[in-house]
């Protein structure tokens, strides 16, 4: 039984199995599929499995998905995600969850696009996913698609607050208070934060991250300090200026476009970093954060996490708040900027 080819030349089927270990289709359809209550002796059983494995059957998992109701699939439904470098880390923290727990990950990147989100959803609702993750590449209140409440969904780094549906999300509001936390521990008293203006999760959640961390040491919060910007490089060029003229001696950035941006600005003025401004960004943009000179400290987006837990409150192997979001944490990472 050395052939991986079925009795006529074809691929190895159910029926051959049962004909070369002497069993009914019937028997093999019961080992193959583990099926509960069989009542299969311990030596058919292993007839059936060393036929299986010197035929080289492999079970029909579409047959098996449509008799089961259900797939061993994730879908994976994202706006911009997979075409997001650092944000890309969503799918592989996903991907490598859902594997480690026996499921395949199918992803769909929209681009935003509703037709394409639409047809996208319905697809994965056809092959019967066990579940869909439907993520956006920045954190955000979103409206839920209607085609996601017929089957099990879990929202990453979004949410909708009417929608019951279970999301997980950044810890904004940790970020904003471990950035100022770094800058406060290394001996500052006097820091500016450099806020978007766009509104967000992100700029409401690390400002009252910054306020927090300035309330625990016991330092004022001073309205002058908080410079409102443009959340790129461009931004934190401009602001510049008022940071200097602040009197600040640390500098908190909204993200890491900033952070490049306000280097600029010093750079321009003759300053050096940290000597004369410390600097703290956020989201660990590896193309910006570790290639800045000095290298630039900031506080991590957890986009792998945000993903590996998406699959693991899909899967109930983790609960969600019923109340609000289930929070990931963003961590320090320091470099030489502070």
């Amino acid at each position: 039984m050395s052939t991986s080819s079925g009795a006529h030349g074809g691929s190895v089927t159910m029926r051959d199995v049962a004909k070369a270990a002497g069993v009914s289709v019937a028997t093999v359809s019961h080992v193959v599929n583990d099926k509960a209550g069989a009542r299969i002796g311990e030596d058919t059983r292993l007839r059936v499995q060393e036929a299986v494995a010197a035929l080289g059957y492999r079970p029909n998992a579409l047959a098996k998905t449509l008799s089961q109701g259900t797939s061993r699939f994730i879908g994976l439904v994202t706006d911009q995600v997979a075409t997001t470098p650092f944000a890309g880390q969503i799918i592989h923290g996903a991907q490598d969850e859902a594997w480690k727990h026996g499921y395949v990950l199918l992803v769909a990147n929209t681009d935003g696009n509703e037709a394409v989100e639409g047809d996208a959803i319905a697809m994965m609702l056809e092959h019967q996913v066990h579940g869909i993750l439907y993520s956006t590449w920045y954190h955000r209140e979103i409206a839920v698609p209607e085609a996601l409440h017929q089957t099990d969904t879990v929202l990453v780094d979004c949410f909708a607050s009417e929608s019951g549906l279970p999301s997980v999300v950044p810890d904004e509001v940790q970020g904003g208070r471990t950035a100022t936390q770094e800058l406060l521990g290394a001996g500052h008293r006097r820091i500016a934060f450099i806020n978007t203006t766009t509104p967000s999760p992100a700029q409401s959640g690390r400002l009252a991250g910054y306020r927090s961390a300035l309330e625990e040491a016991g330092i004022a919060f001073d309205e002058a300090l908080v410079v409102p910007a443009s959340p790129e490089q461009e931004g934190g060029y401009a602001a510049t200026a008022a940071i200097l003229a602040s009197g600040a001696t640390a500098a908190f950035c909204h993200n890491d476009r900033v952070a490049m941006g306000l280097y600029d600005g010093l750079r321009d003025q003759g300053l050096r970093i940290p000597d004369d401004i410390a600097v703290i960004g956020f989201d660990n943009q590896d193309v910006i954060a570790a290639h800045l000179r000095p290298p630039l400290s900031t506080v991590a987006l957890p986009h792998y996490e945000l993903g590996a837990t998406g699959v693991r409150v899909l899967l109930g192997m983790e609960s969600a708040p019923t109340s609000g979001p289930l929070l990931i944490a963003c961590p320090s990472i320091r470099r030489e900027s502070v």
